[in-house]
């Protein structure tokens, strides 16, 4: 019973800890600016089914891909199990779902065998990540936590799947010495070989299967915990953040409704435009963006593809598409535990411009959509970039000598290039 109680307790105080953040995230996800991504549901489901379910982007790099769908797969399926060792915990039963007979055999023969080759993809990114060194795993954004994260989670799903296969094989021992409490279920495939390595006595057997049984699950627990604070919540986010992502064709640019009605009313006098709010061109901090770029950071990856398509990053240019989203979500991240402890009015002074990404950062872009197209869950850094332009443009008159040379010649020529309309066609003529 002392268990039992134990279990229930540390259960309900992880789910509810785990509720906390993550509401917390969704109300800074709800600080962002409204845009209406409703329209058509069925393609955006079958976005949402083909990129996060199928992951259909991850292909693109065969060998990252083949390693993550054992990960992917065994995540989903081997937590089935939770399920069963839920019920154990709140009952103190052991193997509750055994009367399923030889269908629970499949299962947690399946259940091995995913867990070994999760064991062994982890391992293999471990090697990648600190042995061979792969590029787009460095940066100047993956620095002390961005690169301690990754490495956790991957030791972290390591013990896990180790704890998973030393209890059956403990559980294993068990049946076959016939120990009262452990009913003779389940199917070994790859647990059976661990045997000869554990003790012989009923006694310490059962402490290692506890042991690990307890390890198990809290670890489950931890690890739900510890994804609000890691890259990998896009665990969770990837599936919404597909399924609201930009459905119009890329490279299409968003009109702001204030300047549409300008625009309008210039060309017909009769024109009433419709009510707009008031507020400023483009964004300063991520409040002025939308509440879609703001879920988009917290969903990043940090995997690195954008950047390593980039060409401005491979040309040597200061831009990193992913430093800019992390850098978003660092700020909402900041602007959230400002409201938390000062209330909703309080301004620290910060912005995500200049204090969070430099101007030089945002005029390197060449707007190519490469770091869009290269995301396996449909992030978009540009749409950011775009906005943070906009307000150094708009509101402030801010821009490179070039950048305003080209404004110029579109207002006088109605072309960037400072040549009369009238000679445009010359070159037709010469020869």
């Amino acid at each position: 019973m002392v268990a039992q109680i134990l279990f229930l307790v540390l259960t309900l105080a992880a789910i509810a800890l785990f509720t906390v953040n993550l509401r917390k995230i969704i109300r800074n996800i709800r600080l962002g600016k409204p845009v209406d991504r409703r329209d058509q549901p069925q393609k955006r489901l079958m976005t949402m089914l083909r990129v996060a379910f199928g992951q259909s982007k991850m292909v693109v790099r065969p060998i990252p891909a083949f390693l993550h769908f054992f990960v992917y797969i065994g995540f989903i399926i081997i937590n089935i199990e939770v399920l069963e060792i839920m019920i154990d915990g709140l009952f103190g039963t052991h193997r509750i779902l055994n009367g399923l007979g030889s269908l629970y055999n499949f299962l947690i023969g399946s259940f091995e065998i995913l867990a070994f080759t999760v064991w062994i993809s982890c391992a293999i990114f471990l090697i990648r990540r600190n042995i061979l060194k792969l590029k787009r795993f460095s940066g100047v954004e993956m620095k002390s936590w961005p690169k301690s994260d990754a490495n956790y989670i991957l030791i972290t799903e390591i013990l896990l799947m180790s704890a998973f296969l030393l209890m059956n094989a403990a559980d294993a021992k068990l049946q076959l010495l016939g120990a009262s409490h452990y009913v003779n279920a389940g199917a070994f495939p790859v647990s059976q070989y661990l045997m000869n390595m554990l003790p012989s006595t009923e006694s310490a057997l059962v402490i290692i299967e506890r042991s690990c049984w307890w390890f198990h699950i809290i670890g489950i627990l931890a690890f739900l915990n510890y994804l609000p604070y890691s890259k990998h919540f896009h665990i969770l986010f990837a599936f919404p953040n597909t399924y609201f992502s930009n459905l119009e064709p890329k490279g299409e640019f968003t009109n702001m409704a204030s300047v549409t009605n300008e625009v309008k009313a210039m060309l017909d006098p009769s024109y009433v435009p419709a009510e707009t709010e008031p507020g400023k061109f483009g964004a300063k901090d991520v409040t002025d963006l939308s509440w879609v770029n703001l879920m988009n950071a917290y969903t990043c990856t940090e995997c690195g593809r954008c950047t390593s398509v980039c060409p401005a990053n491979i040309t040597g240019k200061l831009l990193s598409p992913r430093k800019i989203m992390m850098d978003t979500r660092d700020r909402i991240t900041e602007v959230g535990q400002n409201i938390d402890k000062h209330g909703a009015e309080h301004q620290d002074g910060k912005a995500l411009l200049d204090d969070y990404i430099t101007r030089e950062e945002i005029w390197a872009c060449t707007s190519c959509n490469a770091c869009t197209e290269a995301c396996p869950v449909n992030i978009d850094p540009l749409q950011i970039i775009v906005e943070l332009r906009r307000y150094a443009v708009m509101e402030e008159s801010q821009a490179p000598g070039s950048i305003n040379a080209m404004l110029g010649n579109i207002e006088n020529n109605q072309a960037p290039w400072k040549y009369s309309p009238a000679d445009r066609f010359n070159w037709a003529q010469e020869g």
